[in-house]
């Protein structure tokens, strides 16, 4: 049978609060969404928004008064000027139409993040199993895949590597898979950590990759240190990076839109042979090698 459904597309209001509302107005699902194509940030235990700007969606039987519950929305919010969509949506199998939006995506020349339900093309290749959720980092940012590029382009057969701010654990599990012997995987976050631990063992790598807060990271330092994390952070850890990574080691940072780019590689240049940035949309990779310069 069709289905009514009731879109608020980036309202300022609470949306856990209008989720609540949609179901006690009868709503039988209620979902949240991206509205601003913003990147998806690891959730503090407990949340279940993620954006700044959310889209709640409410599904109701066919012969719901849209009208009437788009007026209890607004008297309940106080807001007479409340937008949403009403539309006569199809039934569906939803969870099929779900998995059908996430295929396997390719990073460069044989590395393959796959959802588990997928075979991967090609099981020759390296194959990553990560199911897309609400984690950080499932391959389809432009930061996460700048970084994947680079792992795919680069030996990492016995190297020591640092995932600093690691959010589900993708960068780690694909150092692990490419060849990495060992991985710190660092977030302050302990929902992190556990989807990182759990990610590890589903690709049964998890021997190789060890969990941290940033507090708790071994003072050895690696053959190659990646963050794809925010620029603010960035610029202030640039110091304790460099003491991170061996000389001659490597750094890989993202999370870096253009116009941030040049403040970063003035401060890393102090410590590292920066090369050029690669972009990817309005995004940025900035990576080098570690020099001998003291910090």
């Amino acid at each position: 049978m069709p289905w009514l459904r009731i879109t608020l597309a980036g309202s300022p209001h609470d949306p856990d609060h209008i989720s609540e509302l949609l179901g006690a107005a009868g709503a039988v699902a209620v979902t949240f969404e991206d509205a601003a194509d913003q990147p998806i940030l690891e959730p503090l235990p407990g949340e279940t928004h993620l954006w700044g700007r959310t889209q709640v969606s409410g599904l109701f039987a066919a012969d719901a008064d849209g009208t009437h519950i788009l007026d209890q929305l607004r008297d309940a919010l106080a807001d007479a000027t409340l937008h949403a969509t009403v539309a006569v949506v199809d039934d569906q199998d939803w969870e099929r139409v779900w998995m059908d939006q996430f295929q396997p995506l390719r990073f460069g020349r044989r590395l393959w993040i796959c959802p588990h339900w997928h075979t991967p093309p090609n099981p020759q290749d390296v194959n990553v199993m990560l199911d897309p959720g609400l984690a950080f980092g499932t391959g389809t940012h432009a930061t996460t895949a700048l970084c994947l590029e680079w792992l795919d382009a680069h030996d990492l057969r016995n190297k020591t590597v640092i995932d600093y701010g690691c959010g589900s654990g993708i960068l780690a599990i694909a150092a692990a898979k490419l060849g990495a012997q060992h991985i710190w995987a660092v977030d302050h976050d302990p929902q992190a950590l556990t989807a990182t631990a759990n990610n590890a063992a589903a690709n049964a790598i998890g021997s190789r990759i060890s969990l941290h807060e940033p507090d708790t990271l071994p003072q050895a330092a690696a053959d190659i240190l990646l963050a794809n994390i925010l620029a603010g952070p960035l610029l202030e850890l640039a110091p304790r990076f460099a003491r991170m990574v061996r000389p001659g080691g490597d750094i890989v940072l993202s999370g870096i839109l253009s116009e941030q780019a040049p403040a970063l590689l003035e401060k890393y240049q102090a410590w590292f042979n920066m090369e050029p940035a690669a972009t990817r949309e309005e995004w940025v990779r900035l990576s080098g090698q570690r020099n001998d310069a003291a910090c």
